[in-house]
């Protein structure tokens, strides 16, 4: 494993600049941005699919932590005498990546194309950055992807039952102010 893991990580460094550095340190916190718009866009929609996509994002994270807890695995940028371009390392675990976990399967739970597609090419960019900035290895990504696409498309079987009910309690709720 730690060999496909070091050939990812130096195939990313081969794009390594200070200007990349700085983008790819920007886009990798951008989620605390872009999940909330979309959760917004999808209210706005009056899309019950919010109710799922927010109760997915908080399972798979929850499910991402125990695992990180279980498992205490360094980052990449932690081990002693690793050269990262990075200043700063998260003293968190790396396995499985909670960005991967979180965002990968959350995609299906957009039902709008254009908006999806465009979601899927962010957390592809996302994700490299993960790599590139050595806060993960590439294994940690793709067990965080597969964790996140199975526990979404059993999420996504339930879907309609799971917005019902919260929509239900969100229109007794909120009913006479904004209803789905």
């Amino acid at each position: 494993m730690q060999g496909i893991n070091l050939a990812a990580y130096e195939a990313t460094q081969k794009l390594a600049s200070q200007l990349l550095y700085h983008i790819m340190a920007y886009v990798v916190k951008s989620y605390l941005v872009v999940l909330p718009l979309i959760l917004i866009y999808l209210v706005y929609r009056r899309d019950r699919n919010a109710f799922s996509f927010a109760l997915a994002a908080v399972v798979l994270y929850l499910i991402g932590d125990i695992l990180k807890l279980v498992i205490h695995e360094p980052r990449p940028c932690s081990l002693q005498g690793a050269q990262y371009i990075q200043a700063y390392c998260d003293t968190g675990y790396s396995f499985p990546s909670n960005h991967a976990t979180v965002l990968t399967g959350l995609a299906l739970f957009i039902n709008y194309k254009y908006l999806r597609i465009l979601y899927i090419i962010w957390v592809l960019l996302l994700l490299f950055g993960k790599i590139f900035l050595a806060e993960h290895y590439l294994t940690d990504i793709i067990a965080g992807a597969i964790i996140s696409l199975v526990v979404s498309m059993l999420l996504k079987a339930y879907s309609k039952q799971i917005n019902n009910a919260f929509a239900g309690i969100f229109n007794r709720i909120f009913g006479r102010i904004y209803k789905f």
